[in-house]
């Protein structure tokens, strides 16, 4: 007896993929290589000003007469105004779609690049970075669903992947960008080069990413208009939502840079009153601004917490390095960068590996190895012998690339993956939010370890980012448990 292959049990069967000759293999949509391009040059663009912002600091403070506790505030407005924004308008994309917010924050960081570029004192710097943060807030809260919604199902590690290329090479070109540019002009034209990059983003964007009604991936939508959208969206929840999170970076940032106590305690006490507000009032949402819905999914919030202490490792690593390189090994800065350069090159070109690797096996195994493979890493730095050469130095920061760069792609996938396609910019937001709250927890975990170990304390916090890459590890490896 023969079977109808397009049946099971007597019922049809739904459609296959695309075939592989399909003209949009692997994509769902059209114009697909002009809405990543889009995507993409955002992305990429957020990740290098960030690189860059970090490197030219010391020029930026030189040159304005400030010291470096006030200078680190270019960094700090930057990274409150991210988190702070980074969940309102995710939720906001899921009420009016993720193109428009992926739109419009590309143009609020293109402008706040030009504020940058025109800003006379530190105090405009702060603010127009402070514009900045809210800008690549609107891109990084989308970026990932609109991955997920151009790329089949079936090729969503390929997407990630992708992503995680592009964020790598960003991070691996700010260094050698910053000291071309400063090399011939001065600190401004720094963010002067983001214009006609953003336009060109904006540009593409407007033409080529689809709107809400070509989301193959997501279920219907009731047609409104932007009114009735505004109207849906929770303002009061959004303001909660961002003094939050924003207090919260603001703790962790002060304790880092080991602030008044009082400073500290405050922003503690306004983070937790203002959690509590928030868990109240969006109680019995369906679709609640801080996901909880999406949290209560065991392999979603297993996801979130591995990234959480990868992201902690990477923020220990990074904070910790340049000092451990130059004051103890006795590198000079145009050395350390260099060095410092090799963990992102090796994760972007990683990346791409890892996200099709995704796409047929567990991405909890996947990111379980890598993290395991970043653990040996930054062990393999810390009892690295101080007479260690260029080239034993970048082989243990490859190492760690590629641990990490085994870990992210996967580990995005599972994340975007176990989340409702109607979810999917709560999902986005809450990757981004791991980030943020990884890095700035390990380098406030560095600034602990300098306070208690003195010269000694970047050693003590590569041993300590060892730590916390075993746990992510570990934490990966439960998700093949998890439902």
């Amino acid at each position: 007896m023969t079977t109808n292959a397009n049946t099971v049990h007597g019922l049809h069967a739904p459609k296959a993929p695309k075939a592989p000759d399909d003209p949009y293999a692997p994509y769902a949509v059209p114009n697909a290589v002009s809405a990543l391009a889009a995507i993409w040059l955002a992305v990429a663009l957020g990740a290098l000003d960030t690189a860059i912002a970090n490197t030219a600091l010391p020029a930026i403070g030189a040159d304005l007469h400030s010291a470096a506790a006030a200078s680190v505030w270019v960094i700090n407005a930057y990274q409150m105004a991210v988190v702070a924004c980074l969940l309102p308008l995710a939720a906001f994309s899921d009420v009016v779609g993720p193109k428009r917010v992926f739109i419009w924050g590309n143009v609020v960081f293109t402008v706040g690049s030009l504020c940058c570029l025109l800003a006379p004192s530190l105090v405009w710097l702060a603010l127009a970075r402070g514009l900045q943060g809210i800008g690549a807030a609107g891109v990084m809260a989308v970026n990932l669903s609109l991955i997920r919604l151009i790329f089949l199902p079936t090729q969503l590690g390929r997407g990630v992947g992708m992503n995680a290329f592009v964020v790598g090479l960003g991070f691996c070109m700010g260094p050698t960008v910053a000291s071309l540019v400063l090399s011939v002009a001065s600190w401004p034209w720094l963010f002067g080069i983001n214009l006609p990059v953003g336009l060109l983003g904006w540009y593409l964007g407007t033409r080529f990413i689809p709107g809400r009604a070509s989301q193959a991936s997501r279920a219907p939508h009731p047609t409104s208009s932007k009114a009735d959208a505004i109207q849906r969206f929770d303002v009061p929840l959004a303001a909660l939502t961002g003094l939050t999170f924003g207090a919260f970076i603001l703790t962790l940032t002060a304790a880092a840079q080991q602030s008044d106590g009082q400073v500290i305690a405050a922003s503690a006490i306004v983070t937790v009153l203002a959690g509590l507000a928030l868990l109240r009032r969006q109680k019995g949402a369906p679709a609640p601004m801080f996901p909880v819905d999406l949290l209560s999914r065991p392999l979603f919030s297993l996801s979130v917490l591995t990234a959480i202490g990868a992201f902690a490792t990477q923020g220990v690593a990074f904070v910790s390095l340049p000092f451990y390189f130059e004051t103890v090994l006795l590198r000079d800065p145009i050395h350390t960068g260099f060095l410092m350069s090799a963990w992102a090159l090796v994760v972007a070109c990683v990346g791409p590996f890892a996200g099709r690797l995704s796409d047929r096996f567990p991405p909890a195994a996947l990111g379980g190895i890598g993290l395991a493979i970043l653990s040996m890493g930054m062990l393999s730095l810390k009892w690295m012998p101080l007479d260690a050469s260029g080239w034993e130095i970048a082989l243990r920061m490859g190492l760690c690339g590629l641990g990490f760069g085994f870990f992210q792609s996967p580990n995005l996938k599972a994340i975007m993956s176990s989340a409702p396609a109607t979810r999917s910019g709560g999902a986005s937001g809450m990757v981004a939010v791991a980030r943020l709250t990884g890095q700035t927890t390990g380098a406030a975990l560095t600034a602990l370890c300098f306070t208690l170990a003195g010269t000694h304390g970047s050693g003590w916090a590569l041993g300590l980012g060892a730590v916390t890459a075993a746990t992510a590890a570990a934490l990966s490896w439960s998700r093949l448990w998890a439902r």
